[in-house]
């Protein structure tokens, strides 16, 4: 830091201090660089030299832990959320994550606070931001979603110094009904109505992988013959399939006016697969001798698909495919588990309940902890959290306890009989 009392000529990165003609004391302080590279200083004045100084050395302090606010207009959280999730997020996460950033800053916190500026956003704001989304019909699964991505933003902007608080962190979310999260497995005798109807469709191994194993839905319109062993009955996971996006194919001097989706012309804007992120996730899971019959039969069956179609045929090595080849969609597989359940006469529920049906089948069978995690594909240091939420303690199972503790403390029935008979001779 130069200290003179007359301006003159200083390296850059060097503040440069002076006595006005105005008769105050001035610096220009280096805080770094605007976005298109030029420097950006930071001018100062104080009527005195050493309260000068001392703005200097906070200015020059807040410039070194790198929390100097950017010159120019503040950020407003419109602004701010669409840099984030487009130049910060999208580069670093996965295509999943960043959609569900995308719909939470498009659909729910640009209409609800984004006229804010970043600096002013105050907790209030986003929790009455929460109860219109209520009130408006939205779960508060989905409130809970937009606080999350807030949370995120924010921290980031905290952390570049844009804004000193993170008014989310500080912002109380709805409160999660214990019923909107709830999960009741499928019992056996509903799996076993569900296989009599799988067996009648195509594709009816993807649905068993599913209950049995507990296969995600991208694992499993993931899985590629190369990833299957049928001789030593088992399979290796891998990758996992992603939702389809599509941009315009069509010139933009005759658009169609459709959706990219239904554009004539679309073309994919994803890749059809992403390789699992985490060790647990890359895992070999078992496959039981019915499911092995099943997957011969399905790869005879694909196979006089392929010769059937001839040249129409898309050739990929996916374990589940169109009736042309190609890919399964994710949307069209949930669909038609909504239409394999309502055929079975089975109660309606999530594509994702057949992942905790599978865990619990485990548990009941005594399966050790260990290998359930491997089966699950669950992380060791988030495996009892994991446990606690997939693994669902069926009423047959309660009751059982309920006899065996009965018959700890009171006896059997039938010894408590024989005592009474006895008794009542004497």
């Amino acid at each position: 830091m130069a200290e003179e009392g007359k301006r003159t000529r200083r390296a850059n990165g060097e503040t440069a201090i002076y006595f006005g003609k105005d008769g105050r004391w001035h610096a220009r302080v280096p805080m770094g660089y605007k976005d298109n590279g030029d420097p950006y200083r930071r001018h100062t004045t104080r009527k005195t030299r050493s309260a000068l100084l001392e703005e200097v050395k906070r200015l020059e302090k807040q410039r070194d832990e790198g929390s100097t606010p950017q010159p120019g207009k503040p950020w407003t959280i419109e602004k701010w959320l669409w840099h984030w999730v487009e130049n910060i997020a999208k580069p670093t996460v996965s295509e999943n994550t960043y959609d569900g950033y995308e719909v939470a800053v498009r659909v729910h916190l640009v209409p609800g606070v984004g006229k804010h500026r970043i600096d002013r956003l105050q907790p209030e704001h986003l929790e009455s931001l929460y109860r219109r989304m209520q009130t408006s019909g939205s779960k508060a699964a989905t409130a809970h979603q937009a606080h999350r991505t807030a949370r995120t933003a924010l921290t980031e902007a905290v952390r570049r110094g844009h804004v000193a608080k993170n008014a989310a962190a500080l912002a109380k979310p709805p409160r999660m009904e214990e019923d909107e999260d709830e999960v009741d497995p499928y019992s056996l005798e509903e799996i076993q109505r569900l296989l009599i109807e799988v067996n009648k469709r195509r594709n009816s191994a993807r649905w068993m992988l599913a209950l049995a194993l507990g296969l995600r839905q991208g694992e499993t319109l993931g899985l590629r013959w190369c990833d299957v062993d049928l001789d030593n009955e088992y399979l290796k996971l891998r990758r996992n399939r992603l939702r389809p996006k599509y941009k315009h194919g069509c010139a933009e001097a005759s658009p169609c006016g459709r959706k990219a989706g239904y554009c004539p012309k679309r073309q994919s804007a994803r890749r059809e697969t992403k390789n699992t992120k985490s060790r647990a996730g890359r895992r070999a899971v078992p496959l039981p001798g019915p499911l092995v019959t099943m997957l011969r039969s399905h790869a005879e069956e694909q196979a006089r698909e392929q010769k059937a179609a001839g040249n129409l045929w898309i050739e990929s090595d996916y374990v589940f495919t169109k009736p042309l080849g190609g890919p399964l969609s994710p949307n069209t597989d949930y669909h038609d588990w909504k239409r394999l359940l309502e055929a079975a006469g089975v109660r309606d529920g999530r594509l994702h309940d057949a992942r905790h049906t599978a865990a619990t089948i485990l548990m009941l069978l005594g399966v050790p902890d260990r290998v359930i995690d491997q089966v699950m594909g669950w992380e060791p240091g988030t495996s009892a959290r994991m446990r606690a939420r997939y693994l669902h303690v069926p009423d047959a199972m309660l009751k059982d306890v309920a006899r065996k503790i009965a018959e700890a403390i009171w006896g059997s029935p039938e010894k408590s009989t024989v005592d009474k008979n006895q008794d009542n001779e004497r």
